[in-house]
């Protein structure tokens, strides 16, 4: 029965019926009587009004129609009166009688819809429903009862909805008693129809990965009856409904791997079944390949420990990988195409491709390699070309995750691999070009430093190929040889190569012209000033390209020209282009000019040309830079498009259309279109080189450049390169300006509202990395403007912003100790688990350099405010956790070395964590704690006498280690050599045996890695050798000992310039004084070292 007046009903029943009429103008008319006249002004007479057309219209379509109209509106957010930032979906917003009278009517929709399409959009229209209340923390009292009887119904249709629901919604029973809802599911994985076993697979994946980790071992008992589904499908040929199972179950392995520990060699044997099953739709054969993939990525160790998957699995993969081609047997189609970037993630080749690179990365090459190889010789051997294709593939899907262990073994690889070079097939030939090239990237220095004349002389002739997609593809491989290869390496090969490369330019294929202009451009970045001699013969031809009037399909060649031509440019320098450099930017310009359309790829080029143009230029760019910037400022300032899409058919259109990204949001769709951010992402990023390389002479454009893009951009939430960009901005921009103003009240002034919206994000930042970034934009904007910028003011608001910071990652740390405990034996480690921990340890990294720069610029002015967080420092000191103790560590060595005297305040902060932190497991705290005593020696006066003399037997023991030399401890040990160093020159009052720790501490050298150490050791040690102390002079065994400490500190280049001259002055006397014989320490020297020698004291 209806409760809303005929005519109401008439009138809706109309506005439907125009909604979806063809005459636009109808339905546009009727568009704005919608919003207008029913969802402004009377919003609970329409959502009831189409909650009856659901129940009462005889039209199917109708009902359908108001279903999925009942949902867009019902979700459309209106801001609440008063309350500038809160709003509301409209549902919630109606009074409590009409939501109550409006969702019975929904609930009695659902129940009475005998048709399955229509029952699933009513469904969906009860879900968002469910949804909005669930969202606000509220009840649907009667919804869960009514969908527990519809799962129990003789209606199969109802059952099946019921289950739809809660796979949309799974909140609303999360509450109920584990027994009931166990009860249901079981239930409905044996239900006597599919559709509604398979709904209820769908239900319950959503349903368990809604629920909390530590609840979800109640529901592990449910995964035979999930299991048992799958064979009845498979045995009738049921490809789709198949094909959904198992999307269930990739959900729940990604989920849960380990709820299948028991049953998962029965799982592995029953989807092999299905991947090798041609019958089967190849989506099916996917899925069962990505649910064995998924176990892989989250329990590598079940993997691992069954008898049979890698190899069942390395069996499938290379089986599938051999289905390509497909009456397409001499490759003529593939040969006349000229889309290279077709999409094929579809194919079954590409799937077993992707399969075996996760495989490799996942388990690893000891568990990869010996089923792949037992495959790879018979295979690449083989009288089917296919065969050999997939063999060739393999090889480049598997390097990457097998490094380690095939990088011994690459005689033996590319003895499989350089052959196909020259096979009779031309998609063998290619798929070899493409192993090498995988292979040069994922071997990158041992390739080109060791196989050069292997790879160079057997893919070179290669470009010389009949066909043009293998031509384009060896120098695609090229690009990727080259790119990691030695100046050194390559120039052996540059006739030959480039002779090659300039007859493709005149080939007649587009693209075989565009890849080799990209290869030439790689060249000259790799050969830098070796390609000068080629320029003569390349420049002229890139300039007719440029020149050239061309149309529309040879814009793409053109951006390629004017890459290749500027990287020419970068690598031969200005001197050698002369008056070619002023011309190429001239013709670039009258490119720029010319541009008209927005889909012009010349527009992104031309901008990374510039950039590339002006750090060849430097100076001499200033004049073009008023034709340069205005449009890199337009995209630089570009606004983010962003559409809130309300239903399927929005969507869809906008899926369409490249460069959106879709976010979902409260049953809503956002679409955001990504192409205009990332375009003002890489604006921004030239800015930067333009102001690194120009500095003063940016100056005019910094202060539109700071209000409009920079300061802005450091907010600019939708996208977070453009945040990190802007970030790297700002102290680029404000040195620019600096260098053209000096320290002046100009300055004072940009600095003043920079730091305020600085400050202000460091506090707003959403993304960890990317507020790591924000630390990193203060500290450096901080050391541009020097000493005393800060006020009170803006010390208090950094130290607020790092307690909330400091608060926000405890809880982070202590949510990841809780998931840690929740993680099942077996399982992998997340992923995701290991890069936010490693973005905490950055951001962390980056605070420690605001406080040291803040210290260094605000000495003891900074004290008060640094004391705020006494609790933090404290508590991460002695924390097990050795990223939280190096933290507090370089803190403390902060405050000493900039604090003089005043550190002594808080000395019972300091002494002990750096007593604790010499004797610490972790090198880099004993660095840190070393370091620190050593500071306090040098800067802290007499106060710290006492205790930096009680440190040195740690100081010692550090250097006494028995991996105190070991690459992962010299560090520590070095700092330690320094600070005793310290202690004995400037703080040695306490030190009652002086001279017994001067003989104790030459036997500490050399220092040959710490650049900042070495200093204060050696000048030290001259100071020793100037007063012939008779530590040094005890006997031409001791005093030989130091002559070489300081040749290897000359060697290593960790002495610089007056102290290194200082230090060989030094040598020269100890040479003298203590009539060391040269030729016997020459004889104990490696060549190198004695070159050395040679240099400095000839």
């Amino acid at each position: 029965m209806s409760v809303l007046p005929p005519e109401v009903g008439g009138a809706l029943a109309t506005l439907l019926q125009n909604l979806s009429s063809p005459d636009n103008q109808v339905r546009s008319h009727a568009e704005e009587q919608l919003n207008n006249e029913w969802f402004v002004a009377r919003p609970d007479v329409l959502l009831m009004g189409l909650v009856e057309q659901m129940q009462h219209s005889q039209d199917a379509p109708t009902r359908s129609f108001a279903a999925v109209l009942f949902r867009r509106m019902s979700t459309k957010t209106r801001r609440l009166f008063g309350e500038e930032q809160e709003s509301k979906e409209q549902f919630m917003l109606l009074q409590s009688p009409a939501k109550v009278a409006i969702r019975q009517k929904l609930l009695e929709c659902l129940q009475s819809e005998t048709l399955p399409d229509v029952r699933h959009k009513i469904g969906d229209a009860v879900a968002e429903v469910a949804r909005q209340y669930s969202d606000d923390g509220e009840n649907w009292p009667e919804l869960l009862q009514v969908l527990f009887v519809a799962s129990q119904s003789q209606d199969p249709g109802q059952r099946e909805g019921a289950f739809r629901i809660f796979t949309t919604t799974p909140g609303i029973i999360q509450k109920q008693h584990e027994e009931t809802v166990l009860a249901a599911f079981t239930k409905g994985f044996k239900d006597s129809e599919v559709t509604v076993r398979i709904a209820a697979m769908e239900a319950f994946s959503s349903f368990f990965i809604s629920v909390q980790k530590k609840a979800q071992k109640k529901y592990y008992s449910l995964v035979p009856e999930i299991l048992n589904i799958l064979p009845p499908l498979k045995e009738s040929g049921d490809s789709d409904n198949l094909s959904k199972a198992l999307m269930s179950l990739i959900e729940l392995a990604g989920e849960a791997p380990m709820m299948f520990k028991h049953l998962f060699h029965v799982l592995v044997q029953f989807s092999m079944t299905v991947i090798a099953d041609k019958e089967l739709g190849d989506l099916t054969r996917q899925n069962a390949l990505e649910l064995m993939g998924t176990f892989a990525d989250y329990a590598s160790a079940l993997c691992k420990k069954d008898p049979s998957y890698t190899s069942d699995m390395v069996t499938q993969c290379l089986s599938l990988m051999t289905d390509v081609g497909q009456d397409d047997d001499d490759a003529t189609e593939w040969n006349a195409s000229e889309d290279l970037d077709v999409e094929e993630s579809d194919l079954n080749h590409v799937a077993g491709e992707q399969c075996m690179d996760r495989l490799a990365n996942k388990l690893g090459g000891g568990a990869v390699l010996p089923p792949t190889f037992n495959w790879l010789p018979r295979m690449i051997s083989s009288a089917a070309w296919r065969d050999r294709h997939a063999a060739l593939m393999a090889i480049s899907a598997i390097s990457e995750g097998c490094r380690d262990l095939m990088i011994g073994e690459l005689d033996k690889v590319l003895d499989l691999v350089v052959p196909a070079l020259r096979d009779t097939h031309p998609r063998v030939r290619w798929a070899g070009c493409n192993a090498l090239g995988q292979m040069s990237t994922d071997f990158a220095d041992t390739m080109q430093k060791k196989y050069h004349h292997v790879v160079l002389t057997n893919i070179i002739p290669v470009l010389d190929a009949p066909e043009p997609r293998i031509q384009s593809h060896a120098a695609a491989a090229l690009v990727n040889f080259c790119e990691e290869a030695e100046k050194a390496t390559l120039e052996p090969y540059l006739d030959d190569l480039l002779n090659r490369l300039l007859h493709l330019l005149q080939s007649p294929k587009r693209y075989v012209q565009e890849q080799a202009l990209s290869t030439i451009a790689t060249i000259a970045d790799s050969a830098e000033t070796a390609f000068g001699k080629y320029y003569d013969t390349l420049m002229p031809l890139l300039f007719n390209v440029l020149k050239e009037e061309q149309s529309k399909e040879y814009r793409l060649l053109r951006a390629k020209a004017m890459e290749c031509a500027t990287l020419i440019a970068l690598a031969v320098g200005k001197q050698r282009m002369g008056m070619d450099a002023v011309e190429l930017v001239q013709v670039l310009g009258n490119i720029q000019r010319n541009i008209t359309d927005a889909d012009d790829p010349q527009s992104q080029y031309l901008l990374h040309c510039w950039g590339r143009m002006c750090r060849v230029l430097e100076q001499d760019f200033v004049p073009y830079l008023s034709g340069v910037m205005p449009p890199l400022m337009e995209l630089a300032g570009a606004k983010a498009d962003i559409q809130l899409l309300d239903d399927d058919e929005q969507i869809a259109k906008v899926q369409q259309e490249e460069g959106w990204e879709m976010v979902p949001l409260k049953g809503k769709v956002i679409g955001i279109k990504t192409s205009i951010l990332e375009d003002k992402h890489m604006a921004i990023e030239l800015v930067v080189i333009y102001a690194q390389q120009l500095k003063g002479a940016f100056e005019p454009y910094v202060l539109e450049i700071m209000e409009k893009v920079s300061l802005p951009g450091l907010a600019f939430f939708f996208h977070d390169p453009v945040r990190v960009a802007s970030a790297k901005s700002v102290p680029v921009l404000l040195n620019a300006f600096k260098e053209a103003h000096g320290v002046s009240r100009p300055l004072q002034r940009l600095w003043g509202t920079t730091v305020e919206k600085v400050l202000e994000v460091l506090s707003a930042e959403p993304a960890i990395d990317t507020l790591a970034e924000m630390y990193q934009c203060f500290y450096e904007s901080v050391e541009v403007v020097g000493k005393n910028c800060l006020t009170q003011k803006h010390m208090g608001e950094f130290i607020e912003s790092v307690r909330s910071t400091l608060e926000d990652y405890k809880q982070r740390v202590k949510k990841r100790a809780a998931e840690q405990q929740e993680t099942e034996e077996g399982e992998e480690e997340n992923d995701d688990i290991l890069f936010a921990i490693e973005d905490d340890q950055t951001l962390l990294s980056d605070m420690n350099k605001a406080f040291h720069t803040i210290f260094k610029n605000q000495e003891t002015s900074f004290l008060p405010m640094w004391a705020r967080l006494r609790p933090f420092y404290n508590d991460f000191i002695t924390s097990s956790d050795s990223t939280q103790r190096q933290w507090a560590l370089c803190i403390m060595d902060d405050v000493l070395e900039f604090c003089g005297d005043q550190s002594w305040s808080y000395q019972d902060d300091i002494r002990k964590p750096l007593v604790d932190g010499m004797q610490d497991e972790i090198p880099a705290n004993r660095q840190a704690a070393c370091y620190g005593v050593g500071i306090a020696a040098l800067k802290g006066g007499t106060n710290w006498s006492s205790f930096v003399a009680e440190s040195l037997p740690l100081l010692f023991a550090v250097c006494g280690l028995p991996q105190a030399r070991e690459e992962d401890h010299i560090f520590a040990t070095e700092n330690a050599c320094a600070s005793i160093a310290k202690i004995l020159q400037t703080n040695s009052s306490k030190v009652s045996n002086v001279q017994d720790v001067v003989n104790h501490w030459l036997t500490t050298l050399p220092v040959v890695n710490d650049e900042e150490a070495a200093p204060y050791a050696y000048m030290f040690l001259a100071q020793l050798i100037d007063q012939r102390n008779p530590a040094v002079f005890a006997s031409p065994d001791v005093a030989r000992q130091c002559f070489v400490a300081i040749v290897l500190a000359l060697e290593a280049e960790t002495l610089q310039s007056a102290t290194a001259q200082r230090a060989a002055a030094a040598g020269k006397q100890l040479l003298q004084t203590a009539g060391i014989d040269m030729n016997q320490v020459m004889a104990t020297l490696s060549p190198e070292t004695q070159q050395t020698v040679a240099i400095y004291f000839a």
